[in-house]
């Protein structure tokens, strides 16, 4: 199984532009007049410049050093200031209530149920009452849904895509909301895109706010 380390080395992880959905999310941020902002696996940095750029209290943790590396090195470049630690997801190293927002791109799906339970609680715990999230979730859609090897249900290890190798769980709607219980959901969006060959990596793009 490949590590985040070894992913990040290869360029086809270090992307440079945000993800769409951060930006219309930094749109809201502002109208609300929300600040501090985590970016729950900031990896190479692509949210972390976007954010900071944007006049953002940027926070950003990563499990991978080589990621952090690279995302300390672009934001330097760019004259920019956020705060880099490196953790696993599921142990946000911050006090209860700490952050206005965050976020988490293709991130919370790397692990099994149980440690996506973990994770989500820790983002609950260290927003603010109305706090925002924008969290991703794999979809059971997607064409790798039930490749490579199944470590429990719905959770598999990939045997094809640039990321073979590391655990993806992939979620109903259903289980969105359930996972999501402790927030009050404002979006739920079931995003797909179609690649050569009719393939489709679809995902859940949530929008919730700590009550």
């Amino acid at each position: 199984m490949p590590t985040w380390d070894e992913l990040y080395k290869r360029e086809e992880f270090r992307a440079r532009e945000p993800y769409h959905g951060v930006l219309r999310f930094a749109t809201l941020l502002k109208e609300k007049g929300l600040r501090r902002v985590l970016d729950l696996g900031c990896g190479a940095g692509r949210h972390l410049v976007y954010l900071a750029r944007e006049g953002f209290q940027v926070h950003g943790i990563d499990i991978a050093e080589t990621g952090l590396e690279h995302a300390r090195r672009w934001l330097e470049r760019e004259g920019l200031t956020a705060e880099l630690k490196r953790s696993d997801m599921a142990e946000i190293p911050y006090p209860d209530r700490f952050f206005d927002a965050a976020i988490s791109i293709a991130v919370i799906y790397h692990g099994t149920l149980e440690k996506m339970r973990r994770t989500i609680g820790e983002v609950h715990r260290v927003l603010r009452p109305g706090g925002l999230a924008l969290l991703t979730f794999k979809s059971k859609r997607s064409f790798r849904y039930g490749r490579g090897v199944e470590i429990e249900p719905d959770t598999f290890i990939p045997d094809i895509g640039e990321d073979a190798g590391v655990p993806h769980h992939y979620s109903d709607r259903d289980e969105v909301e359930a996972l999501l219980k402790g927030f009050r959901i404002l979006e739920i969006n079931h995003m797909e895109r179609i690649f050569q060959g009719g393939h489709h990596s679809s995902y859940w793009e949530v929008w919730v706010e700590k009550p």
